[in-house]
């Protein structure tokens, strides 16, 4: 009986782990304000394809939940703001919402979220006062159900919920709505439900371009705008929004409630005043926020914590109202045709440097070893920690402020790594193995001030630094990886394992 118990409390301990570990996601919304659209069967199969794991939609539409069924696909649902009246007057309405809309349908459906209401500070219509209340009636609904635990209940806010966000740490919720969010923000912390916020850099550059630089907006800055409260410093405008969020829920002692953003991106195409909607702008910024959020680098005043991310949308949508920009915010045509490449996984966001595409001079016979972007993460990062430690790399150039530690993910770094490894042992096909997770090309890697080295010439990387030692607020880790809170998390995970083997 001990045995068995022990054996439980372990497997418990584990589950627990890799529910609380899992790290930061990148989700799509998907939007259906369009006549164009494909059906949802063959969106089900675009999403699939393009490895989406987390889709937001605006309603609990039935083909669209039946589409998505055993994809594996985690949705998040909606209450509409016009359903908000009804749902907040009676229970019944949220229990046979729930029991026609939802329950056939799950968990073939995987539904994690609810949004009850959206924006509703920005609603032409005074609908704020009924959130709560439907929230409410949809969790009572869930406990009948017992989906409570399973399915989390929130609703999503624009940023102009706040009366202040700059500086981040003066950021403070409008006074106006204060009737609203305080039972809200309770009923937040007391379910353990994110605050929902959507964010978009791009309005504040457009409406202001003057004030906000354009690399600021597009996580493309090189310099640090300062938060004179706090000291910290911000090369983004999109993690001091964020910021400004986690001190406004600060301020009114809500310390415990996790942020998500709902909504974020960047336009495609505008009209002739709205010049920053471009392609061009559009892969940047989604590029740089995808490889900000998978590598779980956090925000200055929360480092490292998780923050799940939406990107809107999957489709341009051409029954949005407004300036042309509204109409072109999609990932994709309706024709299922990329608007411009994006890597969804973020495992190659900065560059597929397999393909070629960094490299900018010809190589004249000499070869390079990198990273194969099919390599798994863990496999990068074993080889990573060997070709530091016992491959005697030189990897000082691949810590945080040296030159080739941007684009800060494991294949980049990997790269660099397997690199001075294949040069320093002769560039032998053996040299770059990596237990297949090496690649030789012919074309040189080498960008900006990160130098490859090549067959006899042994490049000092680090004099290339133009790091400033102020921008660096954490200690280096051995083998320059980003994700040090995973590696701690593999070892208690594989110690675990250990521990599941011995009990069995």
């Amino acid at each position: 009986m001990k045995r068995a118990s022990s054996f439980i409390f372990a497997a418990s301990l584990f589950l627990l782990l890799l529910d609380c570990c899992s790290g930061s996601f990148v989700g799509i919304c998907y939007g259906r304000n369009a006549d164009d659209l494909p059906t949802p069967d063959k969106v089900a199969k675009l999403v699939q394809l393009h490895q989406i794991k987390y889709l937001r939609i605006y309603d609990s539409n039935i083909q669209v939940l039946k589409a998505f069924a055993n994809t594996g696909v985690e949705l998040m649902i909606g209450v509409p703001n016009s359903d908000l009246l009804p749902f907040s007057q009676f229970q019944t309405n949220a229990d046979t919402w729930l029991k026609n809309s939802i329950l056939p349908y799950y968990p073939a459906a995987k539904i994690t979220y609810i949004t009850v209401g959206a924006e509703v500070t920005e609603s032409s219509n005074n609908v704020s006062a009924l959130v709560v209340p439907a929230m409410n009636n949809v969790l009572t609904a869930l406990k009948k159900a017992g989906l409570h635990k399973k399915i989390k209940v929130s609703s999503t806010h624009s940023l102009g919920v706040l009366s202040r966000s700059f500086p981040p740490s003066a950021g403070a919720f409008n006074s106006n709505h204060a009737h609203f969010l305080k039972p809200l923000l309770e009923f937040l912390a007391e379910n353990q439900s994110p605050f929902m916020i959507d964010i978009y850099p791009y309005y504040a550059y457009r409406d202001s371009p003057n004030k906000v630089s354009l690399d600021y907006a597009l996580f493309e800055s090189s310099s640090e705008v300062i938060d004179p409260n706090t000291g910290l410093l911000y090369t983004n405008m999109f993690d001091a929004q964020v910021d400004a969020i986690y001190f406004a829920l600060t301020a009114l002692n809500f310390r415990t409630i996790k942020v998500m953003v709902t909504e974020t991106g960047w336009p495609s195409k505008g009209s002739p005043k709205e010049k920053a909607a471009t392609p061009d702008n559009a892969q940047t910024y989604n590029t740089n926020l995808i490889r900000h959020v998978i590598n779980d680098t956090g925000t200055p005043a929360k480092p490292g914590e998780e923050l799940d991310v939406y990107i809107f949308s999957l489709f341009n949508e051409n029954r949005k109202p407004g300036l042309e920009s509204e109409r072109n915010w999609g990932l994709f045509y309706p024709d299922e045709t990329k608007v411009y490449s994006l890597d969804f996984t973020g495992k190659d966001a900065a560059v597929d440097l397999t393909s070629g595409a960094n490299g900018t001079r010809t190589s004249n016979g000499t070869t390079w070893c990198i990273a194969s972007s099919k390599a798994s993460q863990a496999d990068l990062q074993n080889a990573i920690d060997w070709a530091c430690g016992s491959g005697n790399v030189d990897c000082t150039a691949i810590q945080p402020s040296q030159p080739c530690f941007e684009p800060d993910n494991l294949v980049s770094h990997a790269s660099y790594a397997f690199n001075s490894y294949y040069q320093q042992n002769g560039a032998s096909d053996v040299a770059c193995s990596f237990g297949g997770s090496g690649v030789i090309v012919d074309k040189d890697p080498t960008y900006d001030n990160c130098i490859y080295m090549r067959t006899g010439i042994n490049t000092t990387v680090t004099s290339n630094t133009t790091a400033i030692s102020s921008t660096s607020t954490s200690t280096p880790t051995p083998t320059a990886s980003s994700s040090s809170g995973r590696q701690i998390f593999t070892w208690i995970s594989s110690s675990l394992l250990l521990t599941f083997i011995s009990l069995v």
